[in-house]
């Protein structure tokens, strides 16, 4: 340490100033990283508490849930409840009625103990507002055997009076 200090106070002045811009520098760089990864690692923290206050508060309303699903359950005539391949097959015909032609992608499936869910996106392409405004309404009528989870609507760029149209459709099936 003593032979540090000797190299220190044996420089000029100029070299001394600058040996202290350095360490100032050094010292500055390293505080800047290390504020940078104790707010990272303080984000983490909050995010974490964040999860586990909402994880709590979803356990803690467990058997309200089940409750309230085994209700809802209840009223749903398991007749009108549909599967994926019922799913596809009436808003094929939905569709049909309503002059509307549409692709689909394969139907995705949530189950739990009481009920499935099954989720299907389609595609309208090149429609009038008319049939598109019937297809809707019909579609929502159907409620809650048929849902509309998202929908997005945009004009055809080759053809700006014709719509495009997405939606997430989404039916119910009783498991029995």
């Amino acid at each position: 340490m003593r032979t540090l200090k000797a190299f220190f106070i044996g420089r000029l002045l100029r070299e001394k100033l600058m040996l202290v811009a350095f360490v100032a520098l050094g010292v500055a760089m390293w505080l800047s990283n290390f504020a940078q990864r104790a707010n990272r690692s303080w984000q983490a923290h909050r995010a974490l508490t964040n999860d586990l206050a909402e994880q709590a508060q979803w356990l803690a309303s467990q058997s309200a849930i089940e409750t309230g699903a085994t209700q809802a359950v209840q009223n749903l005539d398991p007749a009108k409840t549909l599967d994926e391949t019922r799913l596809v097959a009436d808003l094929s015909a939905l569709a049909r009625e309503h002059n509307l032609r549409f692709t689909n992608d394969t139907p995705q499936t949530e189950r739990s103990r009481q009920f499935a869910v099954h989720t299907v996106q389609v595609n309208l392409s090149r429609v009038e507002w008319e049939p598109l405004k019937r297809f809707y309404l019909e579609l929502t009528s159907r409620s809650p055997y048929l849902g509309i989870e998202q929908f997005a609507l945009s004009a055809d760029r080759a053809n700006p009076a014709q719509l495009n149209a997405q939606l997430r459709v989404s039916s119910v099936e009783i498991i029995r």
